[in-house]
């Protein structure tokens, strides 16, 4: 006699298919907006210790008529 506990379950393996799917869509979501925070944040870093030299303005040049 076989074990009724050993046999496949197609609804279980649907449904966990499913779920497997939507925690790969949650985690890249939540690693990107971890990436995005983290480059802001190193962002302002350097902004605070290195701020950025004031950029030069450049001339407009007057047309020769």
């Amino acid at each position: 006699m076989t074990n009724p506990w050993t046999k496949k379950n197609p609804l279980m393996s649907m449904w966990l298919s499913g779920a497997n799917a939507w925690a790969g869509a949650a985690r890249s979501f939540w690693t990107a907006e971890a990436g995005r925070q983290q480059a802001t944040a190193t962002r302002q870093m350097m902004e605070l210790w290195a701020p950025p030299a004031a950029a030069k303005k450049k001339r407009a040049r007057r047309k020769a008529r």
